[in-house]
């Protein structure tokens, strides 16, 4: 089987976009991820033309196994399994193994037209994986592919490795052997997760509950009115962050709320007292305040008010009745 085989229905390379980004896998991703990663172990194995290397890999969100096909040409292709998957995936290799065997020599006249043999799906959480027994020109292969995002199963593009049909048994020999040696449990956070939490602001609820996935922990945020709902979801490893954004905000319009409040409180201060010496004023003079009509306007209330100045002028006793002396005058 040439080294072509694995990329028979997808004519893409994987040198640059192989790595856990392109994989969208259940695991951290990208380099942040791969910072937090340990090595446990790794077989290399040699199957026609194609070197299989299977690293059993670490990191918080708990343990897996990479499977990375290297070609002659030097492509490289790789799909990630959890442990779990991977015993599974260990199983229907037999399977598969078994079927192959009962197969007689290739035949082109007997085989279908997509060229798949027998085909099986392994469901993790919400990934899918898919198994399929494939024939063409080139000769007999199994082909493990998943879809590279998780809202697209169908029609999108996948990521895949292709193990020749005669090399089946010694890939599921290999895999075994890394099974018995670190299980099949996949690890990852084993404590008890903290309560939910209940807040609510005016006529909005907002809910804080803690979860757990196959990705890891996650707070999920969620806003509740009495026909609206609306929700996020924020992985552990950003929780810091979110707290250092919500902290600087706060800070800053604590800042900036402070001097705005005061300002507001201060003019608020002088226009109540103001208004208080006026209505002192007025019941000392005994003028009564008329509020105007409703229909007036601006013009005709000032009018108002300055004869209403006017009469208290002529009504207020002169303090020094000399300045009324036709000498001064």
């Amino acid at each position: 089987m040439s080294d072509r085989e694995s990329l028979d229905d997808q004519p893409q390379k994987y040198g640059a976009s192989g790595g856990m980004d392109a994989t969208g896998a259940d695991f951290d991703s990208g380099q942040q991820g791969q910072q937090g990663e340990q090595e446990l172990a790794t077989k290399m194995l040699q199957i026609q033309s194609k070197r299989f290397y299977l690293d059993v890999k670490q990191n918080k969100r708990g343990r897996f196994i990479k499977v990375a096909e290297i070609g002659a040409d030097g492509r490289r292709s790789q799909i990630f399994l959890a442990l779990s998957t991977a015993s599974e995936f260990r199983d229907h290799l037999s399977s598969f193994s078994d079927y192959y065997a009962s197969l007689g020599p290739p035949n082109s006249d007997n085989v279908p037209d997509d060229g798949k043999l027998k085909s099986e799906m392994m469901v993790k959480d919400n990934r899918r994986y898919y198994l399929d027994l494939k024939e063409n020109s080139r000769g007999r292969f199994l082909r493990v592919s998943h879809p590279v995002s998780q809202t697209i199963t169908r029609g999108g593009p996948r990521t895949q490795i292709a193990i020749p049909a005669q090399g089946m048994i010694e890939f599921r020999d290999a895999l075994t052997d890394l099974l018995e040696e670190f299980g099949t449990d996949d690890g990852g956070f084993k404590g008890d997760l903290p309560d939910g939490r209940f807040m609510r602001v005016d006529n909005k609820n907002f809910y804080f509950d803690i979860g757990q996935n196959n990705r890891g922990i996650y707070m999920r945020i969620s806003e509740v009115k009495t026909n609206f709902r609306t929700a996020i979801t924020v992985p552990e490893k950003s929780w810091a962050k979110f707290r250092d954004v919500f902290a600087d905000y706060c800070e800053k319009m604590k800042e900036g709320g402070s001097s705005l409040t005061g300002g507001m409180s201060n003019i608020g201060g002088t226009s109540s007292g103001s208004n208080n010496v006026l209505g002192n004023e007025n019941k000392m003079q005994g003028v009564a305040q008329v509020s105007p009509p409703s229909g007036t306007s601006q013009l005709q209330q000032q009018q108002q008010q300055q004869q209403q100045q006017q009469q208290q002028q002529q009504q207020q006793p002169n303090p020094n009745s000399n300045l009324d002396s036709p000498l001064i005058k």
